[in-house]
């Protein structure tokens, strides 16, 4: 680069606003290159992938101070020609390897050809992801063997690969080694590698290659292993679009439906560590399989993924023995990232060469699904006190600002995700999700998943002929009860009244309980929905260790309110929030700053994903955070009592009353079992 002479121009780079000056004849890439400009190419600048189009500006520019003439660039070129003929290219368009700098210019990168592509994350917050990933693909020309310079196909490859990409002690495994030559005598000492460097990475792997230019895509998986559910997302680690995403219900529930049923039965089995770690090994394998299907892509093509787990789930992936993380001081194998090779996990259903990263864990019960959840949020970045909840079987809470985060983890167990439910099921066409209950006549109507439609409009039965009414799920669960308590179906102490004095025939006895009849689908051979005083329990409990959780951090911190409160977690898009403030599930705040991030922990996953500098990011970010441990305070179990009454015993919730008028009820237990049980 020269300055100041006849002999140079002065290049600007939209939108990033770089400029510099340049010796006539550079090519647009080699200035971008040199700016550092965001512009892609994966064929080295040789004319082949098209990936470095840009679009001139000609004219006056006041805002740069420059005039561009017509013949600011060389002119159209064979190759150019060549490319457009035979793919298309929009007008106006140039490949930039190809356009050389002959005057003053402003050139844009649009979009499609800026390395680092944005994908928006549109929840309560929309986030921007920078697409920079560890995999990428390279294509090189080798120069061909001499017998004057003895030298092997792969260091040739290795010297290409150097002084073109300045990609430096590249390594490659035996399987790479026994195709090199083919592939290089295939594609006339011209291939493309796929590539790949982990933010630990001492030395960046060959992982794959083909004879040739391969402009094929290569994939990367986002996987959120929960207690209860497996979810994933299939993305292009191009471009970071999402082609598909799935779950499954985690098979280890057989062995334990919460974190600690599941560390018991390794301690009183033998041998048992290694069966769940099998069986959710062969349950990651099924979903790639199926998400792969789904997304129309080869199960081959995928180089990468990213995983994030709470502790017990991390050890049991990685196939170490979980029993100290059911005992104080609850003690990790290892709480740091990990970067493996797949096969050393049995993920078969992926490329061979694949690599895996692990998100590190905050502590002994809070994981690396905690670290995502703050990776996506970025409560170390808000101005105001924010409450991330986490709602799952093990739910995670973040609570701070940018002054400081506090994190714990609460023992909800699985209700939220509708098992311990009566009529419970995983979220899926048919369960009921919406629940809304008239405060006159106390009847039901509901939604089910898969149908915009309320059960009591015209047409409902026809919409949901083909998936029935068969359950209800989390979300319609935590509405129904809320629901029941706003219609003095339920009182404050989670009792159901009886139909004398609820005032309706659908609180049903039920031994010495009631049951609440929400949909009786008996008639057409469907399934008996109630809400029963035992579904009533499990839901209180597993709320009050959310809110008991959420006050101690509160504690911890030494405030009384928060600002706002983020509802994260495989369903908390669809929690109302007026639902969860009814139920108690959140402290107070006002309802219109109680939101939901969806996913967060499979959206850090994401992240992750795409972008490898944000490893970085959140390995320092978990150090940052304290962890509260809930097992061991005292404050906790006083929380979680208080916390059993709807809404609360002691809390008040103003912003909640200021919505709506909870009923004054009490349902009289004298004589009863229930009753007796209260007493004592």
């Amino acid at each position: 680069m020269s300055y100041d002479t006849p002999d140079d121009a002065l290049v600007i780079f939209t939108p990033s606003g770089k400029r510099g000056r340049f010796a006539l004849g550079t090519p647009v890439l080699t200035a971008a290159r040199q700016l550092g400009v965001d512009l892609d190419s994966v064929c080295g600048g040789r004319g082949i992938c098209s990936k470095c189009q840009i679009s001139p500006g000609y004219g006056e520019f006041p805002k740069h101070g420059v005039t561009v003439a017509e013949d600011a660039l060389t002119e159209w070129n064979a190759v150019e020609e060549r490319y457009k003929s035979k793919r298309g290219m929009l007008d106006g368009r140039r490949l930039g390897c190809q356009a050389q700098v002959m005057g003053d210019v402003v050139i844009d990168v649009p979009p499609e050809s800026q390395v680092h592509k944005q994908v928006i994350r549109k929840s309560a917050t929309e986030r921007v992801i920078a697409m920079d990933p560890a995999t990428r693909l390279l294509y090189v020309e080798v120069a061909e063997p001499d017998m004057h310079e003895p030298t092997g196909d792969f260091e040739r490859l290795a010297r290409a690969l150097r002084e073109q990409w300045q990609v430096a002690d590249v390594t490659a495994d035996l399987a790479i080694l026994r195709r090199l030559q083919p592939a290089l005598r295939k594609g006339q000492w011209k291939v493309t590698v796929a590539l790949h460097k982990g933010n630990h990475d001492a030395l960046p792997r060959i992982l794959d290659l083909w004879p040739g230019f391969h402009d094929g895509a290569i994939h990367g998986l986002a996987i959120d292993l929960g207690s209860t559910t497996i979810a994933a997302h299939l993305c292009d680690l191009r471009d970071g679009r999402v082609l598909a995403s799935g779950g499954v219900m985690n098979p280890q529930i057989r062995f334990g439906e919460d974190l600690m049923s599941r560390v018991s039965y390794v301690m009183m089995n033998a041998g048992g560590d290694v069966e769940m770690t099998r069986v959710v090994r062969e349950a990651l394998n099924a979903l790639t399989q199926s998400i792969a299907a789904e997304g129309g892509i080869d199960p081959a093509s995928i180089y990468e993924a990213v995983v994030v787990c709470n502790p017990v789930m991390h050890h049991l992936l990685l196939g170490i023995d979980p029993v100290e993380l059911g005992q104080a001081p609850f003690a990790l194998a290892t709480s740091g990232s990990l970067s493996l090779d797949a096969r050393d996990l049995d993920l078969g259903a992926i490329n061979r060469a694949a690599r895996v990263y692990l998100l590190p864990c905050i502590a002994g019960h809070v994981g690396a699904d905690a670290a995502a959840v703050a990776l996506s949020e970025e409560p170390g970045k808000s101005e105001d006190m924010v409450l991330i909840v986490d709602v799952g079987t093990n739910a995670e809470l973040l609570l701070g600002n940018k002054t400081r985060v506090l994190a714990c983890s609460s023992p909800t167990g699985p209700a939220f995700e509708g098992a311990q439910i009566s009529s419970g099921q995983r979220a899926a066409p048919g369960a009921i999700e919406r629940v809304e209950i008239d405060l006159v006549t106390k009847e039901p109507r509901f939604r089910v998943i898969g149908s915009d439609l309320w059960s009591d409009d015209p047409g409902f039965a026809a919409a949901t002929a083909t998936s029935g009414i068969t359950g209800i799920c989390g979300s319609g669960i935590i509405e129904a009860v809320a629901e029941m308590r706003m219609a003095g179906l339920l009182d404050p102490g989670g009792l159901i009244g009886g139909p004398d004095q609820t005032g309706t025939a659908r609180c049903v006895a039920e031994g010495r309980t009631h049951s609440y009849l929400l949909h009786d689908g008996t008639s057409d051979g469907g399934p008996r929905i109630m809400v029963t005083q035992g579904d009533i329990r499990a839901i209180q409990l597993a709320k009050s260790a959310l809110y008991a959780g959420a006050r101690l951090l509160m504690d911890e911190m030494g405030i009384d309110h928060v600002d706002r409160v983020t509802l994260a977690g495989a369903f908390g898009a669809h929690i109302s929030p007026k639902h969860a403030m009814v139920l108690g599930m959140i402290p107070d705040a006002p309802l219109d700053k109680v939101t939901s991030a969806g996913n967060a922990a499979g959206t850090g996953a994401r992240i992750a994903l795409c972008n490898v500098a944000a490893r970085d990011q959140i390995e320092a970010t978990v150090h940052q955070i304290h962890k509260v441990e809930t097992a061991i305070e005292p404050r906790f179990q006083e929380h979680f009592v208080n916390a059993n009454a709807i809404p609360h015993a002691v809390d008040a919730f103003p912003s909640l009353s200021a919505i709506v008028t909870l009923p004054d009820v009490s349902f009289n237990t004298a004589g009863t079992r229930e009753g007796r049980r209260r007493r004592g």
